[in-house]
């Protein structure tokens, strides 16, 4: 990769000393290699960087936001070998720094600067907590979608009946009382109100749960409520021996669908930044 000048800050908070704003290009439009961002994160090669790019990736998607126009990948020599490369907005550079590694001093500065830019949120730590929710309830529709269709196969003709049983073995209580407690609106996932935490153990539970029926030959409604039950269980059982935390005293969140609209603002409000430039 091009090696980065060292006599400044990377990050700097007044845009125009920041080495990040040196190394855009233009060709019809402002952008970013991913090679060189990498390089101001940290990483040691694209390479190691990709699975944050493919993060970033899932959180645009999930905004509904055109994923082609804000990480175009391209083939180009990258530390003399042939890769896939990526023309990045602003706003995916954003998105990338945001799902960076914290244990990096160079991403902890990135998430601050971007952070200044994105006005639509206030703290960048909420930014990070918020990015990190619309990737994982990205990923729980997925995998929800998936339990579904297993569930279906093995038997399973109430599904709601079913779910519900998974609910009851992690927060000890059925949904429609966890929705009360968590004061969550009719017609709304109480997983758009989960904060990362609680929504990672939900993960857990129905990756587990799909695992569960499959490999146990699981067949019919009873059995399945029984092992969507039991795995979540072993979930909240877990949560409690290593955090002493029980998942229902987890605080709710912000709704998630307001979280989404913050960040397509400040999307909007960074696409107006490079039309300045």
């Amino acid at each position: 990769m091009q090696e980065l000048p060292t006599e400044i800050e990377l990050f700097d908070h007044e845009p125009e000393k920041a080495g990040f704003e040196q190394m855009v290009r233009e060709n019809g439009f402002l952008y970013w290699w991913a090679s060189d961002l990498a390089t101001m994160l940290g990483y040691e090669s694209l390479a190691t960087f990709h699975k944050v790019i493919n993060k970033a990736m899932v959180v645009c998607h999930s905004l509904g936001i055109d994923q082609v126009e804000n990480f175009a990948a391209q083939h180009r020599i990258v530390d003399g070998k042939q890769t896939t490369d990526y023309k990045l907005s602003r706003f995916a550079c954003y998105l990338a720094a945001m799902n960076g590694d914290v244990k990096k001093p160079q991403v902890a500065k990135a998430q601050a600067y971007f952070a200044a830019m994105a006005v639509a949120l206030q703290a960048y730590a909420d930014q990070v907590e918020g990015i990190d929710r619309v990737s994982i309830r990205s990923e729980l529709s997925d995998r929800e979608k998936s339990l579904s269709g297993v569930a279906k196969a093995a038997g399973v003709t109430e599904y709601p009946f079913f779910q519900n049983a998974g609910y009851r073995g992690l927060y000890n209580m059925n949904l429609s009382d966890l929705r009360r407690l968590k004061g969550v609106p009719q017609k709304r996932s109480p997983l758009d109100f989960m904060g990362r935490e609680e929504l990672a153990a939900n993960l857990f539970r129905i990756t587990q749960t799909e695992l569960k029926i499959k490999n146990e030959g699981i067949r019919g409604q009873s059995r399945a409520e029984t092992a969507a039950e039991h795995v979540g269980r072993e979930v909240r059982n877990t949560m409690i021996r290593v955090s002493n935390t029980r998942p229902e005293d987890l605080p709710a969140a912000h709704d998630l669908q307001e979280v989404k609209a913050s960040l397509k603002q400040a999307q909007r409000h960074m696409k107006k930044l490079d039309k300045k430039s």
